[in-house]
């Protein structure tokens, strides 16, 4: 186990290199001049040509990457083009922010969507079966930016319960984990349904059932675990679509995490702060993949790794 995590450690260095590369350069062909940006309207021809060769742009593109990856590798991500600070300082509070939300966000949704997927296994046809699903076709099928609109409109407006934005207290991570979350837990449910009703058909449940074993034993001790290989996939998937998610649901309610700086630094071609969010939001999700696959030997011990 222990030369298995070893080993895909080391494969994870070839793909965040792959994966920089691609984003150096897509960045690099989205239209526009952010040196013109950096220097401001007011700018001469002069003023623009010193900015690009302060901030080393008007060297050749390979040669700007090389640059990047050896400042990338003592752990240098540079500085906005905007606001010319460190670009770890501005991570250093929207970081966790937006690992908050999207933990939390994670968190309710896989008990919620494991309760309903478990319940609308074990009463199959039943109308637990049919709420737990309606459910989760209404968290599928709801727009994320609609869904937060709705919550805020109810909960905020109406009710007053819930702020309707920024980050304040735990309460202003309510409502947009709840928006992030939905659709996870909408999948997390479906496929503990139709995961557990396999399992419930194998020849083990059958013999356990034979034994007198209580029918909630049987769910909960054999068939469930033996179900969540197929459910802990989509789960770790699923975490990258909730950092990008993150970037939406931080819009709709003005959180100031790492979504909301993506989007404000698109809009002034700050790409340095751009490579680096959507590198670490790689590099996030490659590692959440690792942990999945440890946990496939958690939760099944006949899984080998050494090929």
């Amino acid at each position: 186990m222990f030369r298995y995590i070893v080993k895909r450690l080391i494969e994870i260095i070839p793909i965040i290199f792959v994966v920089s590369l691609l984003i150096f350069f897509f960045i690099h062909l989205v239209p526009g001049d952010p040196v013109r940006l950096a220097a401001g309207k007011e700018a001469t021809l002069e003023e623009i040509e010193r900015v690009r060769q302060e901030l080393g742009l008007d060297k050749p593109l390979l040669t700007q990457y090389v640059n990047y990856m050896q400042n990338l590798l003592t752990g240098n991500l540079g500085h906005s083009l905007k606001t010319g600070l460190p670009i770890s300082d501005m991570f250093e509070n929207r970081f966790s922010v937006t690992m908050t939300l999207t933990f939390m966000s994670l968190g309710w949704a896989l008990v919620l969507g494991l309760l309903i997927g478990t319940i609308s296994a074990v009463f199959r046809n039943k109308w637990p079966d049919y709420v737990g699903m309606l459910t989760a076709i209404s968290g599928i099928s709801l727009p994320g930016f609609w869904l937060g609109l709705i919550l805020i409109q109810v909960f905020s407006v109406t009710l007053g319960w819930f702020p309707t934005g920024g980050v304040e207290s735990w309460k202003s991570y309510v409502l947009p984990s709840l928006t992030l979350g939905a659709g996870i837990m909408s999948m997390l449910a479906r496929f503990t349904r139709s995961s557990l009703l396999e399992t419930l058909k194998e020849d083990f449940i059958r013999t356990g059932r034979a034994k007198g074993l209580k029918e909630s034993v049987v769910v909960r001790k054999h068939a469930l675990k033996n179900s969540m290989i197929p459910v802990v996939t989509i789960a770790g998937l699923q975490f990258g679509f909730l950092l990008g998610g993150s970037v939406v649901v931080e819009t709709v309610f003005s959180i100031p995490g790492m979504g909301r700086l993506l989007i404000d630094s698109i809009a002034f071609r700050d790409y340095p702060v751009v490579q680096a969010v959507i590198l670490l939001f790689s590099l996030e999700f490659i590692l959440v993949n690792l942990l999945v696959d440890i946990l496939y030997k958690a939760l099944n011990p006949k899984i080998r790794y050494d090929s």
